[in-house]
């Protein structure tokens, strides 16, 4: 289970930081009376399950059992 877990934390990291990236770069921001206003036309479904991904991993390394 261990194994399993840094597998998954890892594919979750690299998720996250592809997705993330790809994410920010799709949404533009523009000035309104001296305010900066973000717009996101990006699909923040993939960066949450990459999330969740890194977050089961964690938990499956920590509590997995030692042998």
């Amino acid at each position: 289970m261990k194994k399993i877990g840094l597998v998954l934390l890892i594919i979750g990291i690299i998720g996250l930081i592809f997705f993330g990236i790809e994410a920010s770069q799709n949404s533009e921001s523009f000035s309104v009376v001296g305010v900066d206003v973000a717009v996101s036309k990006a699909d923040w479904t993939p960066v949450i399950v990459s999330g969740v991904v890194t977050v089961i991993g964690a938990v499956l390394m920590i509590f997995s059992k030692k042998r």
